[in-house]
């Protein structure tokens, strides 16, 4: 998907609010290297782990090319950042994928077995969604995947749009009123 994008592009703001395709993409270099230096800058923040994130991506000066090398080369990797669960590079890919194509007019299915797995993944998980808070009195049901989660007043959508609103994106809403 990133190896087509114009130049002027890779500055198009994203569904993560404040980042560009180029941070985004960084991101994911970063978020699936599983290197000792994560931990050396998460002490840095503060232990503020969105703020050392952001400036990580913010601060990697590579270029497109480079990048899209970086993420081509991560294929099969089964590296993540210390402290993070299995399914976790699996949902960071989903979701971020989306980020970018969104805004780009790039529709990029989603797979809805992988994504059911990312939802539940996020579900379960807490911090930093707190998913489970947020859709309090709410039962999601996947109208295309195997996902079902929460108890109350039922809300039916495709597992991409539960997937994207269970990590925070306002972008994507589903509704839950």
């Amino acid at each position: 998907m990133l190896d087509g994008l114009e130049p002027e592009q890779w500055s198009t703001p994203t569904l993560c609010e404040g980042w560009t395709v180029r941070h985004v993409a960084a991101h994911i270099t970063h978020s699936a290297s599983g290197k000792p230096r994560l931990l050396f800058e998460l002490l840095r923040s503060g232990f503020r782990i969105n703020a050392m994130i952001y400036r990580v991506a913010v601060q990697d000066n590579r270029s497109p090319a480079e990048l899209t090398a970086a993420l081509r080369a991560m294929r099969g990797s089964r590296k993540r950042p210390p402290g993070t669960a299995e399914l976790d590079p699996l949902m960071d890919v989903l979701v971020h994928t989306q980020d970018i194509a969104v805004p780009l007019g790039i529709d990029r299915p989603m797979p809805v077995d992988a994504a059911a797995a990312a939802a539940e993944r996020v579900w379960t998980m807490g911090f930093p969604f707190q998913a489970q808070r947020r859709f309090r009195g709410v039962q999601l049901a996947a109208t295309d995947a195997d996902f079902q989660a929460g108890e109350g007043r039922r809300v039916e959508a495709p597992i991409r749009d539960i997937l994207m609103a269970l990590v925070g994106r306002p972008a994507v809403a589903i509704d839950v009123a």
